[in-house]
């Protein structure tokens, strides 16, 4: 991957929601151009810009207001169809839907490399849920051409446990948190970085290895995309979704899953999207009583989940603290159940 100057154009085409990097913050766009690597483009038409500016936030240009939307990150009001965010006096963006121009201005290279990748994601998932393809809170890896998913709740251990399976050569990447559903069921790849607590990184060299200072979970490894670039397939055909939960013994159990859990999951992981990171002072322009004009959006989830779970075998999985054993018995129930069509 080329080094990335100031002036620099990161271009990206995801599912078709486009988006023009610039700014004066290269290692914030070096690190974004890692991550989105899979969906780099040239001449990409109509995008969303983003520009990431390595200045002192501009308060004094901020109208006044009442905020709106509060998280952990951030608090946030819209004014004359702009949305003003600040992250704690650390840092200020706005998000202009008319002129479809994001801009944050801050010191701090971490917030500023975070926020602009949750704007990324909240702003491809809005574009997309409007298409009818849809994320999921899963691990997503492909087998023999199907996909392999593991529905586990934020902090469950997908990404340790994605990051295991691909010692194995036959498991491809498609996602290690949030690969997208279309209406047919099939699994496409949102390969981004994964994502590891420290202390989770086994052998993973130290050079394809970075750190970050979250604005609200602490400290976390991130394993940029070159370093499994060649293992990436694009999507894959339903196969098997495992709905996992965590033990602290060291068994590793795969179940059968009734018609009552899979419904639950598909509730949770697919329509509400708990775990997903939905962007709220981006999604809500004025109040959250926006969330209920989304219902067309939530019932086009909800179907593009039962598609996906119609055709896929369904199972529970308990994962427990080996994390070896962990992935063995999962590699070798995927096998016994997928690989039958190995030779075909």
């Amino acid at each position: 991957m080329k080094t990335i100057e100031v002036g620099d154009c990161l271009q990206l085409d995801i599912y078709g929601c486009t988006f023009a990097i610039t700014g004066n913050a290269a290692a914030t766009i070096h690190n974004l151009a890692n991550d989105f690597r899979f969906f780099a483009r040239e001449n990409v038409e109509s995008p969303i810009r983003i520009e990431v500016l390595d200045q002192d936030p501009p308060y004094a240009n901020v109208p006044d207001g009442i905020a709106s939307t509060y998280t952990p990150r951030n608090i946030s009001f819209s004014s004359g169809g702009c949305k003003y965010i600040d992250y704690s006096g650390n840092a200020l963006a706005t998000w202009d839907r008319n002129q479809r121009l994001f801009r944050i201005w801050t010191r701090n290279e971490d917030i500023r490399y975070e926020a602009t990748f949750l704007f990324l994601l909240s702003r491809t998932g809005e574009e997309l849920d409007a298409q009818r393809m849809h994320r999921v809170h899963a691990m997503a890896l492909g087998f023999n051409g199907q996909a392999v998913l593991a529905i586990l709740p934020m902090g469950g251990g997908k990404s340790t446990l994605c990051s295991a399976l691909l010692n194995y050569p036959e498991f491809q990447l498609l996602s290690d948190d949030s690969p997208y559903i279309s209406g047919d069921g099939v699994v496409h790849a949102y390969p981004l970085r994964l994502g590891l607590l420290p202390g989770h990184q086994a052998d993973i060299p130290e050079r394809y290895q970075r750190t970050i200072q979250r604005m609200e979970f602490g400290p976390k490894i991130l394993v940029n995309y070159e370093y499994f670039a060649d293992r990436v397939t694009p999507s894959a055909k339903p196969g098997i979704v495992f709905l996992g939960q965590r033990t602290m013994s060291a068994v590793c159990k795969i179940e059968p899953a009734g018609s009552w859990a899979q419904f639950k999951s598909m509730l949770v992981n697919c329509v509400v999207g708990l775990g997903l990171y939905q962007g709220l002072e981006f999604v809500l322009t004025h109040s959250p009583a926006e969330l209920f004009r989304k219902l067309p959006v939530a019932w086009s989830r909800l179907r593009n989940a039962r598609r996906l779970f119609a055709a896929s075998q369904v199972y529970h999985l308990t994962l427990g603290r080996d994390q070896e054993l962990n992935a063995s018995t999962v590699r070798e129930f995927v096998m016994k159940s997928l690989g039958k069509n190995l030779c075909h």
